[in-house]
């Protein structure tokens, strides 16, 4: 399937370079829609696969990449179950995220996150998954889960350990807040850094350049260095789940469905 037009993202197949468009409003969160849409992606990925040399992930979305997970969905079916009914809820759905996120992570092909504004907490950890970030300057990176009594679910500090140094990473994880593109070079987490609005431009460029190659050659790299952490990624999941039982993460659940603010995910 060499185009695909779903209820949260479409992708198109061109010369051997994948684009898959993020388009889910307000700002591409994930939830139910989107891992289907997912899903339906990376099974087509098995037979786009020898074909294609690069990924694009981008949104078309205009407050940035994603704001992480759909917390107002979340909330609402989890407020519907028992205790126990909703642990094994959020498990499932992790166990799903983490299959399409593993499978675009271990991809024979180069993926590129082409990032502008938010990209938060689930996104981020969406674009992690990819081999190379490409931002725009006024990108900002964070994992807020932590305002929820929360760690990141999606696979996120597994990745970050694998690819980058602790302090930037506990940085992130214990105070919630956000960086900008040009901290996020510094440290290594973004490959390249573009002017306002020329994320998606600079992305097609590398994935240009990376059309050149041979396919095995890339392949065999890509995976000697990107080995996927799936012990840790198995203990997230975990973790997550001891969390998600407790009252005072509905309670912040709660708090944050009842915001009134217009985009209560910022930091």
């Amino acid at each position: 399937m060499k185009s695909f037009t779903g209820k949260a993202l479409r992708w198109e197949w061109r010369e051997g370079v994948i684009e898959l468009t993020l388009d889910h409003a307000p700002a591409n969160e994930i939830g139910l829609a989107m891992l289907e849409d997912l899903e339906r992606f990376t099974a087509a990925m098995v037979s786009l696969a020898p074909d294609t040399a690069a990924c694009i992930v981008h949104s078309e979305r205009k407050h940035g990449f994603s704001a992480g997970a759909d917390l107002r969905e979340l909330y609402h079916a989890a407020a519907k179950l028992s205790e126990k009914e909703r642990v094994s809820g959020v498990r499932n759905f992790l166990e799903r995220i983490h299959a399409v996120f593993n499978a675009i992570d271990a991809a024979p092909f180069t993926t590129i996150a082409a990032v502008h504004g938010v990209c938060f907490g689930g996104g981020f950890e969406l674009a992690l998954a990819c081999d190379i970030i490409v931002a725009d300057k006024m990108a900002r990176f964070a994992f807020p889960e932590l305002r929820l009594g929360l760690i990141p679910g999606f696979g996120g500090i597994p990745r970050l350990k694998r690819d980058m140094g602790n302090a930037f990473i506990r940085d992130l994880l214990l105070t919630g807040r956000s960086v900008n593109a040009t901290r996020a070079q510094s440290v290594g987490l973004v490959a390249q850094l573009a002017a306002e609005g020329e994320a998606l431009r600079i992305a097609r460029a590398t994935a240009a350049q990376v059309v050149k190659f041979d396919g095995v050659t890339r392949a065999a790299a890509k995976k000697f260095i990107k080995p996927i952490p799936h012990e840790d990624l198995r203990r997230e999941i975990d973790i997550f789940c001891e969390l998600f039982a407790r009252p005072a993460v509905m309670a912040a659940l709660k708090k944050f469905v009842e915001s009134t603010d217009a985009m209560p995910y910022l930091p």
